[in-house]
């Protein structure tokens, strides 16, 4: 068995169903946790395969777990399909919502969740051709918003996996090799007394000086922090007219470091600065945790055996070629993205519209300014992560043409992912020493047993305020 072409053969003949389920969840964008029409479409591709399908892990409506095979060693990779709030978009090289404010995949959450499946369906077939082992698809809602992995590790769906390969869009194929940043995220609500604030100011107690004046704590405490820790807030909620005093106020903050120890020490500041504001202010203050995540775990070993995937692969080509130039084109200047790839494939890249040659990972021993609910995987099972060339060069994530390019061109990229999973997964069951290398890997880079970041009884549904809903057609 040659787990490279057995397994890109085995995508290859499924082409045209999954560049219709991508299409598909294109066409349906859904918010975190509101992606009943994915999560059914999937799970109903995967029953339909023979897979043991559970809906609904950790709690998580749209969670999809799926196993096939009854023998070890186990391997799994993961899926997202949440769409963005207001990020709206037709397929068309220039900015053009289908409706305005509507969600949309700005960052091929749609490819991503078709691209995993497509390696799981892969891995299924080898397992029929007498591979002995079994593949796992974890279907992972609330990326975006919510960090739903952390409720999925938390439930144990990745417990008896000996590995996880899973990769993201972007506009190059390359493995991951790279930390991020560990963020915890909090709701801080202040209430306060509302009077008119003319005629009675001292009979009133604004809301709005208590926020005002965390943030205003927040900003001072900056000069007093180590250089990477990252902090960040908006108003949610600052009152309606100028003259009233505001009776209630929210923010949103977010406190990013590379390690969890140091997002959970500045975060204590924090949060003392916010009662302190609420003394100041003479009003009430309540905190929500609404998120929280360890940074990811790299594992360099599977990131070589990605990186050999795609060595066996080669480059692939891309099918619309005048809508890919047209969207290149619309990005400009794309100079400083380039400085993410190796320098030895910057040329050829900024003379493309579409670059798919496959680069080593330039991101080996860095920590990106990012944060992952993948960084909650990777602290429970070895994690081999890897991006695939579904946008037009310089195509940056949350952007109108990541979208466009997520529901026309990309799809070859998505094929392309499923190609690099179901090979890689199949190399990993077959070779118990690259395995034992991974896993011995992972040993020397945990730090201690996993904890999850997030309070013991946190509802995702409570904290993003969204109604519970059954998944279509299961």
């Amino acid at each position: 068995m040659n787990a490279t072409e057995d397994a890109a053969a085995a995508v290859e003949s499924r082409r045209d169903e999954l560049a219709a389920l991508a299409d598909d969840i294109w066409e349906r964008p859904e918010p975190a946790l509101e992606e009943t029409y994915a999560a059914g479409r999937i799970a109903g591709v995967l029953r339909e395969r023979g897979f043991d399908v559970t809906v609904g892990a950790g709690g998580l409506e749209t969670a999809v777990v799926a196993r096939y095979g009854d023998e070890e060693p186990v391997v799994g990779t993961m899926g997202e399909y949440d769409a963005l709030p207001g990020m709206s978009q037709r397929r068309a090289a220039e900015r053009e919502p289908v409706e305005a404010g509507a969600p949309g995949h700005g960052c091929g959450h749609n490819l991503f969740g078709v691209g995993s499946l497509g390696g799981a369906l892969a891995v299924a077939d080898l397992i029929d051709d007498g591979l002995a082992g079994s593949v796992v698809y974890v279907g992972t809602p609330a990326e975006e918003k919510g960090g739903g992995k952390t409720y999925l590790v938390r439930a144990g769906v990745f417990d008896d996996l000996d590995a996880v390969v899973s990769w993201h869009p972007g506009w190059y194929n390359a493995p991951t090799k790279g930390a991020c940043l560990a963020v915890n995220g909090y709701e801080v609500s202040f209430e306060g007394v509302s009077s008119h604030a003319a005629a009675a100011p001292e009979a009133g107690r604004s809301a709005l000086d208590g926020l005002q004046l965390f943030h205003t704590g927040v900003e001072y405490m900056r000069e007093h922090v180590p250089d990477p820790v990252r902090i960040h807030y908006v108003v949610t909620e600052g009152g309606d007219a100028p003259n009233v005093v505001p009776p209630e106020a929210t923010g949103e903050i977010l406190v990013r470091a590379p390690d969890r120890d140091l997002v959970e020490s500045v975060s204590e500041r924090v949060l003392d600065a916010a009662e302190g504001a609420a003394l100041m202010a003479d009003v009430d203050v309540d905190v929500t945790q609404t998120t929280g995540l360890h940074g990811v775990q790299p594992n360099e070993t599977l990131g070589d055996a990605v990186r050999e995937t795609m060595a066996d692969l080669g480059s692939f080509e891309v099918g619309d070629a005048e809508t890919a130039a047209g969207l290149r084109d619309s990005l400009g200047d794309v100079e400083s993205a380039l400085a993410e790839l190796p320098e030895s494939a910057r040329e050829k890249a900024r003379e493309a519209d579409y670059f798919t040659d496959p680069v080593d990972a330039a991101d080996a021993g860095e920590t990106g300014s990012y944060s992952t609910d993948s960084g909650e995987v990777s602290q429970v099972v070895p994690l081999g992560r890897f991006s695939a060339a579904t946008w037009p060069v310089g195509t940056p994530a949350h952007s109108w043409q990541a979208v466009a390019a997520s529901g026309t061109t990309g799809i070859d990229g998505a094929v392309y992912a499923s190609k690099v999973i179901g090979a890689t997964l199949g190399r990993l069951i077959a070779d118990a020493d690259l395995r034992a290398a991974a896993t011995a890997e992972f040993e020397s880079r945990r730090e201690g047993p996993y904890e999850p970041p997030i309070p013991e009884d946190a509802d995702l549904y409570d904290l993003l305020d969204v109604e519970r809903r059954p998944v279509e057609g299961v």
